[in-house]
């Protein structure tokens, strides 16, 4: 599985309905063709519970590693991704929703009052939820209470969900600080990395230097390295490779090309140079990742015409 993202990091995917926009979604982290979730943004809160195993869950310049029982709130608009921490697989609750679910409309009191603060706060990218300080073990128990709903469907379901969303804003707005902010170094920060991030996505394929990067955000070569390092805990050099393998995987699978072409395909000059880089990222060949899609795939079809023998 990969994750669908626009040239700009945003998810493409509908997080619910316009009716209700909210989705609960049940992941674990080996779904994913890389062991994790890529960096990316939506419009919509993301509150995570971990159900089983670890995650190195990172938002912006924050690395959190959640545990069984640990949760995390990711606030509108922010970068963040997840990856198996110590390779152990992890799968988790995850719950979207966009804010009118809990302020209605547009200027009302819920939002002027209780939400955009936090909603617009710099400081309040994210907020991890663990079980030793009451306010927040309240805010897992929540979590609980909509993972149980969603699996039990009551006839109220739908008003005990957003009763459980609201339910924990209140914990969030009367325990944590937010600071108004305007544009603030953070913000232009986050906002230097994503040029940083589409300015890879529209040219991966091409020959990018670093100074073509630099230019992007419109700072000196080591001060854009700088940047890019504290906030991805990774090199510009190093996401650009990963990005270009991650970017290889949907032409393994899906189209007839050889490996020399695709590695031309995704910017990689030396085909020899592109297999290193896969092996260390994906932990086998382009060849062996080929052929065990393709297995997994017919194995896949199988199972489904056996199913439908017995309809």
């Amino acid at each position: 599985m990969q994750l669908k993202i626009d040239q700009e990091q945003k998810e493409i995917k509908s997080h619910g309905s316009y009716e209700f926009p909210v989705l609960i979604s049940y992941e674990r982290l080996s779904y994913f063709d890389t062991g994790g979730f890529p960096w990316h943004w939506h419009p919509e809160i993301e509150l995570t519970l971990i159900l089983s195993g670890d995650m190195a869950y990172q938002v912006n310049d924050s690395i959190y590693c959640l545990k069984e029982g640990e949760g995390l709130f990711c606030n509108t608009n922010v970068l963040h991704s997840g990856h198996k921490y110590q390779s152990s697989d992890c799968s988790y609750l995850s719950v979207t929703f966009h804010p009118r679910i809990l302020y209605g409309y547009s200027s009302s009191v819920m939002q002027n009052k209780y939400m955009n603060h936090i909603l617009k706060s710099s400081s309040l990218a994210s907020i991890c939820f663990t079980p030793k300080e009451s306010w927040r073990k309240r805010v897992l128990e929540k979590l609980g209470v909509i993972h149980r709903l969603d699996q039990t469907h009551p006839a109220s379901e739908e008003i005990q969900i957003q009763i459980a969303l609201l339910q924990i804003w209140q914990e969030i707005y009367e325990h944590v600080e937010a600071k108004e902010s305007g544009y603030s170094e953070n913000g232009r920060d986050t906002e230097r990395i994503r040029r940083i991030m589409e300015y890879i996505q529209k040219h991966y394929g091409e020959k990018i230097t670093l100074e073509e990067l630099a230019g992007q955000v419109h700072l000196c070569r080591s001060e854009s390295c700088r940047l890019f390092k504290r906030y991805m805990n990774q090199s510009m050099f190093e996401y650009l490779l990963d990005y270009r393998v991650e970017r290889s995987l949907e032409l393994l699978r899906q189209s007839s090309l050889d490996v020399t072409q695709i590695a031309g395909q995704v910017g990689f000059e030396n085909p020899g140079y592109y297999s290193r880089i896969f092996k260390r990222k994906m932990g086998c060949t382009p060849l062996e990742y080929r052929k065990s899609r393709n297995t997994d795939a017919k194995g896949y079809k199988k199972a489904a015409t056996e199913r439908g023998s017995f309809l």
